[in-house]
């Protein structure tokens, strides 16, 4: 159980170290992220919002909290919180550094999962301080993102003497840091897109392979096996396998490969099938839950 050493406050804006926040921008991340710092007591000094979906998420999360363009709230801020893109963040960093917006001993903070802080080399070079966290989770924009917080676990990355000024900000917006190495982080944050982004893409078709067959509430009956095998997978790990490549049950999987390649069934199915099965029979198989008698039949038959 985590003990909040500030739990007897009644002010959060008391505490000491409380920083003068920047928010870029105020994305479904960067608006929940932005309220969870001020909840901790610190003073969000402005944020920069252009889509009219940004703009109220900035009015429901940060109420009072101005709408500043770029320059002003590097101005502004000890902290600048830097919700943007994967893809434009090291244009976006290189271009404040450019344009002399970067003050030295100033917090820059990215929330990208795939970089650490080697991408901020220009805004270190001006004499910034770069802490890279990630949370991993996902987010809607919405206040209950806050209520998940306390239960996210946030990947930090950042030069040594300043480690723990990542980690301390985590803490206070109640996740739960975890150090990722600066060369790590790529595979870290392929883990997290295989597991969220394909989970949710095996799901839809399984949602969608229901409703072709006329069931009109196919989220009703996934509900029960997705949350139990997701416990168990977390729980037991591979341990909880089971299931007809498990069994090496080999005739289930011809048939389930010949109801897929049905011209009713999206193109994209079976091939996903395919890859997912023969990635599963390989791992029973090197742990000696699957015979290699029956492993070597599946492969014969898992051909795309």
């Amino acid at each position: 159980m985590r003990v909040d050493p500030y739990a007897a406050e009644t002010d959060p804006a008391q505490r000491a170290g409380r920083l003068g926040v920047g928010i870029v921008s105020a994305g479904r991340v960067g608006s929940v992220l932005g309220a969870a710092l001020r909840g901790a007591g610190h003073h969000v000094v402005g944020v920069h919002a252009v889509s009219a979906d940004s703009l109220s998420r900035a009015e429901t999360l940060l109420p009072d909290v101005p709408v500043l363009p770029v320059p002003e709230i590097m101005r502004r801020s000890e902290l600048v919180l830097l919700a943007v893109p994967d893809d434009v963040l090291g244009e976006v960093i290189s271009g404040l550094a450019d344009a002399g917006h970067i003050r030295q001993g100033q917090l820059l903070m990215h929330t990208s999962g795939l970089h650490g802080t080697d991408i901020a080399a220009p805004a270190q070079a001006a004499g910034a301080i770069a802490l890279a966290i990630h949370p991993a989770m996902t987010f809607t924009g919405l206040s209950m993102d806050l209520q998940r917080l306390p239960s996210c676990s946030f990947a930090v990355t950042a030069a040594t003497p300043v480690l723990p000024i990542a980690q301390a900000l985590v803490v206070e917006m109640g996740g739960e840091p975890v150090v990722v190495a600066e060369e790590h982080r790529a595979s870290y944050h392929a883990a997290l897109a295989h597991a969220s982004n394909h989970l949710n893409t095996l799901t839809a078709q399984s949602a969608h392979i229901l409703s072709e067959l006329g069931i009109e509430h196919p989220d009703r009956v996934l509900s029960a096996l997705l949350h139990a095998s997701l416990d168990n997978a977390l729980a037991s790990g591979e341990g909880a396998l089971s299931g007809p490549i498990a069994r090496g049950d080999v005739e289930t999987v011809r048939h389930h490969l010949r109801a897929l390649g049905a011209a009713e069934v999206p193109s994209d199915i079976r091939p996903a099938y395919i890859a997912m099965a023969r990635a599963t029979a390989l791992r029973a198989l090197e742990r000696g839950v699957l015979s290699a008698d029956r492993a070597q039949d599946l492969f014969g038959i898992l051909q795309d």
